[in-house]
Parts: C-alpha cells; structure tokens; sequence
C-alpha cells in the first residue's frame, strides 16, 4: 500500500513534463511556493486556492487531499507528496496565466530588479523605490495597479473569492511592473493573504 501510494507520486511527477517561460511565482521562494506550503503544514488548502482559477480547484482539491495522507508515510514520502502538489499548483497557476511551466526554479534563482522591487514594493506598502525603476510613461499606470492591489491585500484566508480578487490585482500589478501591457487569462477570480 505504502509502495503503491510512492509509485503513484513518482509516476504522476514524472508526467509532469516541463513547457515554456521562467516566472517569480515558479520559484521555491516565491508567493506561490510559500502560500502552497502553509496550506501543506496548516492542512488549510484555502492558503494556496488563490493561485488557482476555479476551473483547477478540484485538481488541486485531489492533489493536496492525497498529498496530506502519503505526508505520513515517512520523511522521502513527505518530500514527494510535496513536490507533486506545489508542483501540480504552480502548474495550474501557470496555465490560468496561459503560459507554460517549467518546474519549481531552486532556491536562489535571478529575480529581475524590478521583480525584487515590486515584491519590495508590497510588503512595504510604497512603490516610490519601484517607480525610478520603469519608464516615465508607464509610472502612472503602474502606480494605479498598485493601488488598486494594496486595496484588495487584507482579506480572510477563508474568502477564496476575496483572495482570488487580490491575486488578480497583484498578477496586473506585477505583470505591467514586467513590462507586459496586456492583462493575462484566468485571475479574475484569484487571490490571498500572501507574506511578501
């Protein structure tokens, strides 16, 4: 039963076959990768649900159900039950976003400056060290994204609708911040409490 439960995570790990663009949230020390992780140790998978469109939620409701019960069979099996849901969330992440993914970057990886500096940017509740950092025709814009995620930021972990808002305005925030003018598919209905 024990070996069972280990063959099946391997074989669905190995399914899980790398496919395009590198992103923050694809990192181990990313927003996504910890709010998957508290929702592992606190059995609340409430934590992780605003990375996911609703369309995912049952996936990700099988995945972290069958990940929770093989987390107890042993330190190597925690260690895959693991990596197969934060995997599984980063994926479904990924996808709401329409782009590819490529694995769970280590520890460590290249964060673009103004990566660095927009998370700075949340967890400071300022964006004025951000702003420099863009073009001058885009600062407007992007200071109303951010306005907009800083006003969405406090909800209850429990609100997955709430949270998924505030993910939305986040994705916006940070994809503009990136660069990028166009909004992506899938987070209007995103969100959460994220600990920047």
């Amino acid at each position: 039963m024990v070996i069972n439960s280990i063959n099946r995570i391997v074989t669905l790990l190995a399914a899980l076959k790398p496919a395009t663009v590198q992103a923050h949230c694809d990192t181990a020390e990313g927003p996504a990768v910890k709010d998957g992780r508290t929702a592992l140790q606190t059995g609340n998978i409430n934590h992780a649900l605003a990375w996911i469109p609703a369309d995912g939620e049952a996936e990700l409701r099988d995945v972290f159900e069958k990940a929770r019960k093989v987390r107890t069979l042993g330190a190597e099996a925690a260690e895959l039950a693991d990596r197969l849901f934060l995997e599984t969330m980063v994926r479904i992440h990924r996808m709401g976003e329409g782009v590819g993914f490529t694995g769970i970057q280590p520890a460590g990886t290249q964060i673009d400056p103004v990566v660095a500096a927009a998370d700075a940017a949340i967890a400071e509740g300022s964006d004025a060290a951000l702003l420099p950092m863009v073009p001058a025709e885009r600062r407007a814009e992007l200071h109303e994204r951010f306005r907009a995620a800083l006003a969405v930021q406090d909800f209850d972990v429990d609100d997955v609708a709430a949270g998924r808002r505030y993910l939305a305005a986040y994705v916006s925030f940070f994809k503009y911040a990136e660069g990028e003018d166009h909004e992506h598919h899938g987070h209007e209905g995103h969100a959460q409490g994220h600990e920047h």
